[in-house]
Order: structure tokens, then sequence, then C-alpha cells
């Protein structure tokens, strides 16, 4: 259609008010008809309980709002040529965006089966919210969606990850006022602090306003429209309202539903007027000043347009409209259904063959325009791999045991160069709360800044308007939502954390795996990169912080995740970090987890071994073991940067005190490795297992985490002789090999604990667990006088005589 045609290109008259009207009140009957219908989706014969669905279930109450949103985002996207997507923050609700996916045209063509016709739209009407069918929110398997309504708070985030170095999109996270309570979405109004208008693209929010949440009001609703105005001026927004009105608040009248379409039109066109303004100002003038971006507050009843009044009680503008308007239990509820579906006048919306008429499919954006279609939305269509340095160029010269160097800092050079290399892509970032330079990530400030758009002062530090290190917010939701919403986009990056408070985003990270988890079956969905996380400030190294910033449970919620989403890689130094950084951002569709050390720490492989043990993710250290060909007495094994230096140390003493004990050392990389090949991808089978452990023989192991986990990786293993030593709640600011000691895992408890598994060694085994008790004296009184470490444990290195 020329562009003297098109009506949306025109000034907005009565024609384009009333075919608006007719679109949404098609896309109002497709939602509730998905709700409730498994038959006669067309009502052209009389409406029986066997065309009703025997449980209905689903959302009513922030649909038709977003219908009305997603009306008028076609407009303008149509209007001003616009780069699109569409993020619903509200939970569930999903209903309305099949609906319109429908009306475009994108759902039948991602799923031929729901063909464009009453056939197609009684299998629509029918799946939703079903056994077998889709889910009730936002999912993966709805074309145009990247958030989902699963989990709240995280609308904005993911808008503003999707945009950044993104200049040509607009994201449009509309926001459910119940989700706006909620911590993550309340800190994610200041997310534009951190946006370029030179480099980045635009969030234009909608803040919708029904009223209600679950079955309370909701905080901003009852709020003044001063006190609104005031708090988004004050976090640098510039509200423009859209209201119908109610007992406290002035506006349009709810059944004006012609002047509604009116005012939202016009607020659209000057929202989008004023963000490319601010671009065009932005990009020629090269002015990256923070500008005050506009946002919609739209107002409407909950449950718009649904039943008023359903068995005396109020429906439509309560709470009562949350979930569905009415169950089907009562016989005159049939009634209520029909007039309330026919209220939309379907015969006006749909031909005698079920086809969506083409004067409203005539107002839907074509081809990569329209919401559900747009590429942003499939990121993985936009995936480019990064160009990566070679890691083994950025190892480091190792004389086992012997050589010290902080793992991070090592890894921060190669990051570097990441960035360096793809510059001109623009496709990779980093995501941290106000940690990078503490994670010792030193090197890649010599090419990257943090980003900042508000205030600066001469003497900050890194700061500039178009940095990539995204660690200038301290909020982990905030970072981990920017992250995900830059993945989901097509872009690469990863989050590096303090170890316990990763724990913060544990839903986020469980939600991410889970959207991965259906993605890898659906085969219209293209893969992205892996959400890669890096946990260091570890609890190892939390000596200086104490009991609150230790905790490694991390690794046990996601060991709880789907098996073909998720990996842990505890590489033990820093040449097997290097390797295991590169594999993982180079893979896609995972939830990676990495645990790394930050403090200098001992070195055990070269280069060239770290490859070879780290692409196995399990083996034994020969030249650390003395069983070669023969029979061993005993597994040491370690899993993690700490319990690999003390199960080393353990084997000095044993060796030392016991030459002709035959001890295996293991160290672990991949933890998955521990389980079953039945159970993950990754696991070893029982021959291989028993091949590495024995079958019988003791294994004493040490590792980083919370002992259970290990227990449950190797249930069913035939060697049940296995005692593991990990974190047992115990901490506080104390010396690093305290902290050792007090979660018994430090060498001396481990060589006791290892002869306590030999009781073939007799009287020459309690002579030495005689010292090792007299060590752990002599190591509390040292500490307690001198605040340090005895200079045993400070200066140790390993040998073999």
């Amino acid at each position: 259609m020329s562009e003297t045609t098109c009506l949306e290109k025109q000034p907005l008259g009565q024609e384009m008010l009333e075919k608006m009207e007719k679109y949404w009140r098609a896309a109002n009957y497709l939602s509730a008809g998905q709700l409730y219908l498994l038959d006669n989706p067309l009502l052209r014969e009389p409406l029986t309980m066997e065309h009703v669905k025997k449980k209905i279930v689903g959302h009513w109450g922030t649909v038709p709002g977003q219908n009305f949103i997603w009306t008028h985002c076609n407009r303008v996207i149509k209007r001003y040529d616009l780069d699109m997507i569409y993020l619903s923050g509200p939970g569930h609700g999903g209903n309305f965006q099949i609906a319109n996916t429908y009306l475009e045209g994108t759902y039948s063509e991602v799923y031929p089966n729901i063909s464009q016709d009453e056939e197609g739209m009684k299998k629509m009407f029918k799946q939703f919210s079903f056994p077998c069918g889709v889910p009730s929110h936002c999912a993966p398997e709805t074309p145009g969606s990247i958030n989902e309504g699963g989990e709240l708070g995280y609308s904005i985030a993911h808008a503003f990850g999707a945009v950044f170095d993104n200049p040509d999109l607009i994201a449009v996270p509309v926001v459910g006022d119940g989700e706006s309570e909620t911590g993550p979405l309340a800190t994610s109004w200041q997310s534009n602090k951190f946006l370029n208008p030179i480099n980045d693209g635009a969030v234009f929010p909608i803040l919708h306003l029904n009223g209600y949440k679950i079955s309370n009001p909701t905080v901003f609703s009852r709020m003044s429209h001063e006190e609104i105005e005031n708090f988004f001026k004050g976090c640098g927004w510039e509200p423009h309202f859209v209201e119908v009105k109610d007992e406290a608040n002035d506006g349009i009248d709810a059944e004006d539903h012609i002047a509604m379409h009116k005012l939202m039109a016009e607020t659209m066109d000057l929202c989008i007027e004023k963000i490319k303004d601010i671009q065009k100002n932005a990009r020629e003038n090269k002015d990256a000043t923070r500008p005050a971006w506009p946002m919609i507050i739209l107002r409407t009843p909950k449950g718009w347009t649904g039943p008023k009044v359903v068995d005396g009680n109020r429906i439509e503008g309560s709470f009562r409209a949350h979930q569905v308007p009415m169950s089907m239990e009562a016989p005159e509820h049939l009634d209520q259904l029909k007039d309330w579906l026919m209220s939309y006048k379907p015969e006006e919306l749909f031909d005698e063959n079920g086809h969506v008429l083409p004067e409203i499919t005539e107002l839907t954006p074509k081809g990569d325009a329209r919401m559900g279609a747009n590429p942003h939305a499939n990121g993985g269509l936009l995936l480019k791999d990064l160009r990566l340095p070679d890691f083994r160029e950025y190892g480091i010269e190792v004389e086992a045991g012997k050589t010290k160097a902080q793992d991070m800092i090592e890894l921060g050079g190669y990051i570097r160069d990441i960035f360096n290399l793809n510059k001109e892509n623009k496709n990779f970032r980093i995501f941290g709360p106000d940690e990078s330079m503490s994670n010792r990530l030193y090197h890649v400030f010599e090419t990257e800044n943090r980003p900042w758009n508000a205030t600066m002062y001469s003497d900050d530090d890194n700061l500039s308007q178009d940095g990539r290190i995204m660690d200038g917010m301290l909020s982990e939701h905030m970072c981990e939502g920017w992250l995900e919403g830059y993945l989901l986009t097509g872009r690469h990056g990863f989050f590096a954390s303090y170890e316990a408070f990763i724990r913060i985003v544990d839903s986020m990270a469980a939600q991410h795996a889970k959207w991965l988890k259906v993605t890898n079956q659906l085969s219209w969905r293209q893969p992205i990169a892996s959400l890669n996380f890096i946990l260091t400030s570890n609890v190892w190294q939390q000596d200086h912080n104490g009991f609150t910033h230790q905790d490694p449970g991390f690794l046990d919620h996601i060991a709880n995740k789907k098996a073909d989403v998720v990996r842990m890689y505890l590489p033990p130094d820093t040449n097997c970090l290097l390797s295991c950084f590169d594999h993982c951002i180079k893979s896609k569709n995972y939830v990676n987890a990495i645990v790394a050390s930050k403090h200098p720490s001992t070195q055990w492989l070269t280069m060239e071994q770290a490859v070879k043990h780290c692409t196995q993710g399990i083996g034994v250290w020969e030249w650390a073991s003395n069983d070669q060909n023969e029979e061993p007495d005993l597994v040491l094994a370690g899993c993690g940067d700490t319990p690999t230096l003390e199960i080393m140390a353990a084997t000095t003493i044993l060796r030392d005190a016991m030459p002709d004990l035959k001890i295996r050392v293991i160290n672990v990389v991949d933890l998955f490795k521990l389980e079953s090949d039945t159970k993950h991808p990754h696991g070893l089978s029982d021959r291989e297992y028993d091949a590495l452990f024995t079958k019988d023989k003791p294994i004493i192991f040490a590792f980083h985490g919370y002992p259970t986990l290990i227990h449950e990786l190797t249930y069913g293993r035939h060697n049940t002789n296995i005692s593991v030593h990990g974190y047992q709640e115990e901490g506080t600011i104390t010396t690093p090999f305290d902290m050792r000691v007090q979660n018994e895992i430090d060498r001396f408890n481990l060589v006791k604990d290892a002869i306590m598994h030999l009781p073939q060694l007799g009287n020459k085994g309690s002579y030495l667990i005689q010292q090792m008790n007299d060590k752990l004296v002599e190591h509390k009184q040292y500490i307690a006088e001198y605040g340090q470490d005895l200079p045993e444990i400070r200066d140790w290195e390993w040998h073999t005589n």
C-alpha cells in the first residue's frame, strides 16, 4: 500500500478510530474465546455446555487493556515505520498475545495447524491453558515473546537489555500495576541512566493501571495523579496519562471506546515523535545527554468490556476480573457467556468461513514489522558468533603446586580482547552489580568503561556515556534482567557476581532455564547465546567479609534444572578457567555456572594439560598420584580451587608419612561428570566412573559447596564408600585456612578422615591422627595470637618427597 493511501499515515480521523475499535473487538473476542470455548468458535449455533471447557483456566483482567495497547502499537509501527517489540509484564494473560499474533498472521505461519479459518480458530481456543496445549502466559511458544509472565518484575529490565546496541529498536514493556510493586521492577525505572541515545534504542514503557492484583488494590492505582506524575518525573521520565474515569479519578467514560482510542492514538503519536526527536538530536549532534524519555500511564478497568456483574458481584473494574470472570457451574452463566461474547459482534469481524475480515487484517503491520514476527523476539535469527582470541595465548607458565596467580585477573585479559575484536559488531557486554573491579576484571577497563548517563564528576573512575561494562547499578536483578534481554535479542555476555549474592537471582536463572528447555523443543526458535555466570568472591575467599558472604548454594539450585540446559564448571586454576570460559562463551542455549578464584592461588596445570583436563571434565592427576599400574588404597578427589589445594596438601602429608600408601588423586572440573550418563549428557557411565573411583576403595572428596550435592550426583554408583567434605554453614571473619578448618575441609581433617577409612594402617595411622589433632590445636593458638595462618600453611608448596 502506498504512503498516500495508508490510512495510518493520514491525520487521525473517524475512519481510523472505528477500524481500530473493530480490531480491538476482534482481539478481545479471540482472547475470551480461548478462555471458554471448546467448540462453536463463532457462535453460529446455539451455545451449549458441550461447547464450553469443563475447567476454565486462565486470566482475563489484564487482557483487554493489553489488546488495546497492541492495537495502538500496530498503528504507530505502520505510521512511523518502526522496528518495535512488545514485552508483556503482567502475570499471565497470554491469550491476548496469541489473539493478536493470530490476527496479524504470524501465529498461523508458525503453527500452520492453527489456520485462519473456523477450524483453526476452534483449535486455537481449545489449546489454550488445556492439557497438551499452550500455557496461560506469554510463553516461549508464543511468537513475539521474550518476556513471560511466569515471574513478575522484569519487563523493563528485559526491554533495556533488548535495546542496548540496537539503535533502531523500540521496546514497549507493558508493566502490570501489580508487577510494578515488585522490587526488581521498582528499581528498573532507573535504567534510563544507562542508556545512550546515540548507540542504543529506546524503551517506551506503558504502566497499565487496572486497579487490582489478585484480590487487593494496587499501590499505584490508589496514588493521586500528582503523586504518580512526581514519582516518574523524579525517576527521569516524562509521563503522559490516558485514563478511564473512576470514582477517584477524572478521565473518559469506560464505555466511550472511540474517545479512548482517540486519546491513546494522539498520546502514542506524541511519545513516538518525542523519541524520534531525542534520537535525531543525539545522533546528528553527537549529544548523549540523558533526556526525559516519554512513557504512558494507561488507566483502564480490570476486565474491561467483560461481564459487569455476575451472581450479584461486580466483575469489570474489580479484583474479581483477575482470572476468569465467571465459572460455568451455574446454568445461567451460559447465557451470560453468550451475551458477553456476542457483545463483540463476531459477525462483523469474521466472514462465513471464519476468516478475519480484510479491513481488520489490513491494520496489522506486514512481514518482520509485525510484533509477532520481529526477529528481535527470536534473537537466534540475528545472532552472530563472537570473534574470539585464542585463549591459550593468555595462559600462564606453571610449575605445579608452586606458581601463584590470580585467576580472574588473567581471565580479564582474554575478555578485554573479546571487546577489542567485537568493537564493530557491538554484540558483547559484561553485566554485574558494582563488582567488576572487586572481582579482579582489571584488564577489561584498559579498553572499556562503565556506561553512565547521569551526573558525572571530574574524578569518576572509568565512567562514560558509551561504556559496555554494565556494573554501574547495584542490583543483581537489574544486571541479570539486562543480560537476559541482551541475549534473547541475539547478543552475547556474561554475569559476574559474588557467589553468595548470585542467590538473589536464583528464580531468574531458573526461569531462563525453563525458557531454554521449552525453546529446545520449538524448531522455529533459533538458539541464542548461553546465559553465563561467573561466581567469584566465593565461599572460601570470604574470610574478610564473614558468614553473611558465604553461600555456595547456587550450584545446588542449578543442579535441579533440566539436564539438557544446565552446566557447572569448577576450574582449579587460571589455565583451566580460561579453557572453561572459552567453552561457555561459545556455547548456545545453556545456563553455564563457573566458580572461579580471584585471590592469589596455587596453580597446577600447564595450558596443554588444562585443555586436556577441561575437555574431559574429570581425570586422574597422574603426576600427583602414586598408584600407577597398581590398585590404589585410597582415592582423594577435589572439585574447586580451594578443595583442590587442600586435597593436594593432604596428599603430601600422607605420602610423606606413608610412602607405601597408594593414592589416586582425581580432580573434577565439570561437576555433572559425577552424575550417571542416564541422567545427564555429560555424565560418566558406571564403567567409566568405576575405572576412576574404583568399585570399593575409600573416596575422600573435598567439594567447593554443600556436601549433599555430591551425594545426590553420585547416588546409585557402585562405590558407596565415599566421604564428602564441603561447606557446613560455619564461618566468620577469620583467616583463610581457619575457614577451611571450621568446615573440616582442611588438609588435617582430610588426612584424619582418610586414615579412619583405612583401618589396615593400625597404630601407624593412629599416630598420624594424633599429629593432625596437634596441628589443629597449634593452628588455633597461632591465629588467635598473630591473626594470620601458620607459616607452613601460607608458604606450602606441592612436593613428593
